[in-house]
């Protein structure tokens, strides 16, 4: 599998609450705005954007702050939510724009919810890929997560919390630690059910003690592992990893919209071996509540957590039938 042609994007930085932004577009008409997850960048869309492009859309995938070429605030709150979502605004607007479509994978799908909850006179139409939209609210998220894992062992979210941690595993080796990783959540290369749960980590281990030993998943060429290994590299983990660090900030901040539905025309797309959908399949079953203006909500069999990359074809096609559904 060969990666998409680079040549016809544009690569731009514009000014945003961070300081800069960097962005990539491709085509004319209406706006989209892809936001990536972790741990990824705007590379993550690179099958997304000449499709959308070729479909009549200006699609724009940037590199959240902290990644890629953006800004990367040194203090550890400066990647809250409500900055995040500040971010897409100000991108939105220096495009000349005065709305967009959101579609957001991962961290990128609670961070599209969120700007739809906050600026819902920017986002016209919110996408959400593997992670399911919860409403804010109920428990304070690092208490809920620090029961998860047990005696024996914590999840990987609270893994995250403690700054340098996570880092000190994976930087001494980003690359090799990625391929690891994303192989874990991949459909063709994660372990069997019956082999330790790689989103745990045993008590006085590293999270890649459970990582699957082979192959790189069939979506990631070496090529590819190279981009996403070149960006880490450069500029360190702690930027990611900052968005672990601030779920109890965006508890706090969120609060106003504590079991708010998001009123705009949604879509919802997962993976069915995608431990976010089910882990958070009584989130899924709550959309005639939570998400009124779903347009549909699909599960690709056979798919993990990667799924705009493991299967760029399906969602493309599911993006661009949505999209036509929501222009104004």
């Amino acid at each position: 599998m060969q990666s998409e042609p680079t040549a016809a994007l544009r690569h731009r930085i514009v000014e945003a609450p961070a300081g800069r932004l960097h962005l990539v577009e491709q085509g004319t008409g209406p706006l989209v705005l892809l936001v990536h997850g972790f741990p990824e960048s705007w590379y993550s869309w690179r099958r997304q954007l000449p499709a959308l492009a070729a479909a009549g859309y200006r699609a724009v995938a940037i590199d959240v702050r902290g990644y890629g070429r953006s800004s990367k605030p040194a203090a550890t709150d400066a990647y809250r939510m409500l900055d995040l979502v500040e971010d897409n605004v100000a991108v939105v607007r220096a495009l000349g724009e005065e709305s967009a479509v959101i579609v957001g994978h991962d961290w990128g799908s609670n961070i599209a919810s969120a700007s739809a909850l906050i600026h819902p006179e920017i986002v016209r139409a919110v996408g959400l890929l593997s992670v399911p939209y919860a409403p804010p609210g109920g428990p304070r998220p690092t208490d809920i997560f620090g029961q998860i894992g047990g005696p024996e062992q914590e999840l990987y979210v609270s893994y995250f919390q403690e700054p340098g941690r996570a880092e000190t595993e994976i930087e001494p080796d980003v690359r090799s630690w990625l391929a690891g990783f994303y192989a874990a959540l991949s459909a063709d290369t994660m372990p069997a059910h019956d082999e330790p749960d790689p989103h745990f980590v045993a008590l006085g281990c590293q999270l890649r003690d459970r990582f699957p030993a082979g192959p790189l998943p069939a979506w990631l060429t070496e090529d590819d592992l190279d981009v996403y290994a070149g960006e880490f590299e450069r500029t360190g983990l702690t930027g990611a990893l900052n968005r672990y660090r601030n779920m109890d900030r965006d508890w706090e901040d969120l609060a106003p919209h504590r079991g708010a539905p998001i009123t705009q025309p949604a879509l919802f797309v997962g993976g069915a071996l995608d431990a976010s959908t089910t882990w958070m399949a009584d989130a899924i079953d709550a959309y005639p509540t939570t998400l009124p203006a779903l347009s549909a909500s699909h599960l690709l069999d056979g798919c993990g957590h990667w799924i705009q990359q493991e299967r760029p074809d399906e969602v493309n096609s599911l993006l661009t039938d949505w999209l036509a559904t929501v222009q104004d």
